[in-house]
């Protein structure tokens, strides 16, 4: 099968790791930057180009990243997923997923519709608000951006005047406020790998200097053992979103247990080495064997 893979460029690890177990497994792939694609509208046909050749001619399409960009830049690339699902391509991620997992506040109702346990939240979009949803949720939260990924643009607040400083920034900018009571964790938490309703293994991740255990923030990861609770939350979380491929972060405080975010787009270089596992061998083979068979 012809495999195209939607990267930063053409030059991304996770494009060759792909690249590696589909040639192994005796499949072909083309590396496609999602600033290189193109739709095409006419004569009563649509199709979508990219890398030199037809998208919508190919066998399936990996999601490897959704970059930074304008409303109008990240709707357009949503609708070309969508198109291309339409056209009969697989599409993993799917689509809806991606739109669910990128998006913070609606992958935290979905969690809460699934009867997960998250922490508490308030998504609002004025200072006021912001300082009214601070005092709510005990003084103490963690803002975060709606989309983004790694950490980056993660803040603690504790300070009354820090908050109302930061929202009232967060206000002129026009982004909404995301908020979320902090959990005090020391520093560690877990990621479950989820594929298609299938656990395929955790990894704790320690930054002792760090609230944010993000590996790109340099917490070191470890092999873990998980609970049956914690594999049943991290498959019902993947489905709650939607997602085939899915890296769910479980976060616990004296016991309690809470499942922060879905991931739609999970990296695997540090899960492969803590849990021994070849994820882009694994998403290959998962691609070859067909959609998933229903669940009842």
């Amino acid at each position: 099968m012809h495999i195209a893979i939607l990267a930063t460029s053409e030059r991304s690890w996770y494009a060759d790791d792909l690249n590696r177990a589909a040639t192994a497994l005796g499949h072909c792939t083309s590396v496609v930057p999602f600033s290189n694609l193109t739709a095409e509208v006419c004569s009563g046909h649509s199709s979508v180009w990219g890398g030199g050749g037809e998208l919508s001619a190919v066998d399936a399409v990996v999601v490897r990243t959704m970059p930074p960009g304008s409303l109008e830049q990240v709707v357009f690339r949503m609708n070309l997923l969508a198109q291309l699902e339409a056209r009969g391509v697989v599409v993993f991620n799917p689509p809806r997923a991606v739109e669910c997992a990128v998006d913070k506040y609606l992958t935290t109702a979905r969690l809460i519709a699934a009867g997960l346990p998250t922490p508490e939240t308030i998504v609002c979009e004025n200072s006021e608000a912001g300082l009214e949803a601070f005092s709510r949720l005990g003084g103490d939260v963690v803002v975060k951006p709606i989309f983004g990924s790694e950490g980056r643009g993660i803040v603690r607040v504790s300070d009354p005047d820090l908050a109302l400083r930061t929202f009232r920034t967060l206000e002129r900018i026009d982004a909404v406020l995301y908020l979320q009571k902090f959990i005090p964790h020391e520093g560690v938490d877990l990621r479950v790998m989820v594929l298609d309703g299938r656990i395929l293994g955790g990894m704790r991740r320690r930054n002792p200097l760090d609230f944010r255990t993000n590996v790109a923030r340099r917490a070191t990861v470890e092999p873990v053992e998980l609970t049956p609770e914690q594999c049943d939350w991290a498959v019902r979380a993947a489905a709650a979103v939607g997602a085939r491929l899915a890296g769910v972060d479980l976060l616990y405080d004296c016991g309690a247990g809470y499942v922060i975010e879905v991931n739609g787009v999970p990296g695997w270089k540090a899960f492969n080495r803590a849990a021994g596992c070849d994820m882009a061998t694994e998403v290959i083979r998962t691609l070859a064997a067909g959609p998933p068979s229903p669940r009842h």
